[in-house]
């Protein structure tokens, strides 16, 4: 037998899991590089497998380490590096979109001439749309006379306001990142699409002179077949389903479900074939929803094969690839395949309204900044900003990502810098001659304690010391109540409680803040580190989901499953107020080394909360009590499967979801004092600020 193939990973972010547990399901090749310029990102992916680590594709071809590629990368590099992988001879697997426009896919296309070229657009091998597939090529309902599409579904990135996500660019982008999904199907299915019409909905506006239009409606000619494509992003319940209308009958895949069905007739008189119809149905939906179940178990028990349809999809997809390169054949999901979507998503972005050019940006201010924002442009980095400009102060602001931002990001008195806490050098150069910095950024995740450890408090390390060397005036450290053990046995929570004691049984974010502020108030015991820690509490308001972690546990949006019963007052305050309370730590005299817990003075408890946003959004969300001691029977329980299935998960903490449910009395009467804060106390404002927000 042949040694296996060798394969390369470039790029090692999210994605580059699921295609690392393809490869694992695919015979005659094995993963033996992974190429990321971030070489932290490429260890903790590689350590497992014993893959090779690159920070270049030039490296690694230079040292021979792989005979074949998949191309991980953001989408505006697909181009780029594909065609230095196919001048070197590689077959490669592009991640969907081939390209980020129609020319640069050609030109892949032409560079690969006889090499391999794939798309990895994987939803072709989804189980259920493979089944629907199979059935109208086997004629088992007769010719199709139509097909339609309903693409409807949540996005992460849009609700997390994740605006300089490259998909958020252009109105091109989003169609090629999410429709090139079910446009896949479609190609896939007849061997041809062509626009005819295209109604988009409203746009979004998320920055200056970029929109966004989330929906869209469209007819297509899909090789002589009437086609209708339903798409639209950001939606609170997920649906996406393929349905091919027949002469004899209708074919529906359910891609989310994973679920595909039939509906026929049979030799009975209508009255007796509906319900044996339905029961055929029922049988169906039922069976399939079984070996789904099956699957998932299998899955967590790691018995082999895929654990869920995603996943399904990605390894039927891999193989596929593999398998026509290993035979010498072209690959059905060829470069032409993806060009041909590319294609089609340029001629349905050409149908979009036109949106305004963005105005010329404004001369900046030269003067010196007064405070520096890190992690500036989330959520409360929002309102901080609106609040530092309308109290006339220049502002940089340094985040890891600053496209796609609101006007007031462009104003001339701010300035904006691309860094990471965990770079020092970025850091100082943010915080260089400026009097306050204000650290809202929590540094990132990991795979395990020890990578979110090294994120969040090596973070918050790194700019405590390039603090100490500017000689930063004050540094402002923005951290969490989840710092704090807030059990219902828990005395009254002031700025003097310290961090929980027992952290180390708590979560991974609430160990990390926990250890973080630790690591900060000794610094300035043993150095005199200028630091004010605020800990906000539930933050809600303009530009964040309603549907906070602090409530409960949100499976989906409409059910929340408490963390208690519900009844306790909990520690809301508007993002607003946090904005207000770090200006006033800025200037307040004689705080060093002090920490202030902020909770609004209206503190609605669970229950209360759900019903009213319930009212306001006029949607049937529920909230279901638990206990905390079921909840952790409940984690017990899936501790063991995984542990069953080889993996070694942390044993689950009763303490951390006692915490959770924040039944501690919190008193905010030093913040009040010392920094003069005054949060909203009328309920009526309370709700224009936090509910009324999020009415569509």
């Amino acid at each position: 037998m042949s040694a296996p193939a060798r394969v390369a990973l470039v790029g090692a972010g999210f994605i580059a899991r699921a295609h690392a547990r393809a490869l694992r399901q695919t015979s005659g090749v094995r993963l033996a590089a992974v190429i990321d310029p971030v070489p932290a990102l490429a260890d903790a992916l590689a350590r497992d497998i014993g893959a090779a680590v690159f920070t270049s594709v030039e490296a690694a071809l230079a040292a021979a380490a792989f005979d074949r590629a998949h191309v991980l990368v953001p989408p505006d590099r697909h181009a780029e590096i594909t065609e230095t992988l196919l001048r070197a001879g590689k077959p490669v697997l592009v991640e969907k979109p081939l390209a980020a426009d129609a020319a640069a896919a050609a030109g892949l296309v032409a560079a690969a001439g006889a090499i391999p070229l794939g798309v990895n657009q994987n939803f072709v091998h989804h189980p259920a749309f493979v089944r629907l597939r199979g059935w109208l090529e086997a004629g088992r309902l007769g010719p199709p006379r139509s097909i339609d599409v309903l693409y409807n579904v949540g996005l992460r990135q849009l609700a997390g306001r994740q605006f300089g996500h490259w998909m958020f660019r252009r109105p091109v982008n989003l169609l090629l990142e999410q429709a090139v999904h079910p446009l896949s199907q479609l190609l896939a299915l007849t061997g041809g699409v062509e626009v005819a019409a295209a109604n988009f909905g409203p746009a979004l506006e998320i920055g200056p002179g970029q929109a966004l239009f989330p929906t869209l409606t469209a007819l297509l000619d899909a090789s002589g077949l009437p086609a209708t494509l339903r798409f639209a992003v950001g939606q609170a319940f997920p649906v996406w389903q393929l349905r091919a209308v027949c002469d004899d009958g209708v074919a529906v895949a359910d891609m989310l479900a994973n679920r595909a069905y039939a509906i026929r007739r049979s030799r009975w008189m209508d009255a007796v074939d509906a319900p044996l119809a339905g029961a055929r149905m029922a049988g169906r939906m039922l069976g399939d929803s079984a070996a789904n179940l099956t699957a998932y178990s299998r899955g967590l028990l790691r018995l082999g094969g895929p654990g869920d349809p995603f996943q399904a999809s990605m390894t039927g997809s891999v193989r596929a690839f593999h398998r026509a390169v290993d035979q010498g054949s072209r690959p059905v999901l060829d470069g032409a395949f993806g060009a041909r979507l590319v294609s089609l998503c340029e001629a349905l972005a050409a149908l979009a309204p036109r949106v305004a050019a963005a105005p010329p940006p404004a001369t900046p201010d030269p003067g010196p900044a007064d405070i520096a924002l890190l992690g500036g442009t989330g959520f409360i980095g929002a309102h901080l900003l609106r609040a530092c400009l309308g109290a006339g102060l220049r502002v940089v602001v340094m985040a890891r990502g600053i496209g796609g931002l609101p006007a007031p990001f462009h104003d001339p008195r701010v300035r904006l810098l691309r860094g990471d806490i965990r770079d020092g050098a970025a850091v100082a150069a943010a915080i260089a001659g400026v009097p306050v910095v204000v650290n809202l950024a929590h540094g990132g995740g990991g795979a395990d304690y020890a990578a979110i450890r090294a994120a969040m408090v090596g973070g918050a390390e790194t700019v405590a010391r390039a603090c100490l060397a500017a000689g930063t005036r004050r540094l402002i450290h923005v951290s969490s109540i989840a710092a704090l053990y807030l059990g219902p046995d828990a005395p009254p929570v002031t700025g003097a409680t310290l961090p929980d004691s027992r952290a180390e049984e708590r979560g991974d974010y609430a160990r990390a803040k926990a250890e973080a502020d630790r690591a900060l108030l000794a610094l300035h015991e043993a150095e005199h580190l200028a630091l004010v820690i605020l800990r906000p509490g539930v933050v809600v308001g303009e530009g964040t989901s309603p549907f906070h972690s602090g409530i409960g546990q949100f499976n989906n949006d409409q059910h929340c499953i408490g963390w208690n019963n519900g009844r306790n007052p909990l520690p809301f305050v508007l993002a607003g107020d946090v904005a207000t309370a770090i200006l006033a730590a800025a200037a307040a005299p004689g705080i060093e080394g002090r920490c202030y817990n902020l909770a609004g003075d209206v503190r609605p408890c669970a229950r209360d909360y759900i019903a009213d946003l319930a009212r306001a959004l006029r949607r049937p969300l529920r909230f279901h009590p638990q206990s905390p001691e079921r909840l952790w029977l409940v984690e017990l329980g899936k501790w063991a499967v995984k542990r069953a299935g080889g993996r070694r998960p942390p044993w689950p903490s009763l303490r951390d979801l006692r915490s959770r449910g924040m039944a501690a009395r919190f008193d905010c009467a030093d913040a009040k004092r010392d920094l003069g804060w005054m949060p909203v106390a009328d309920p009526v404002v309370f709700h224009a600020q936090a509910i009324a927000p999020h009415v569509g």
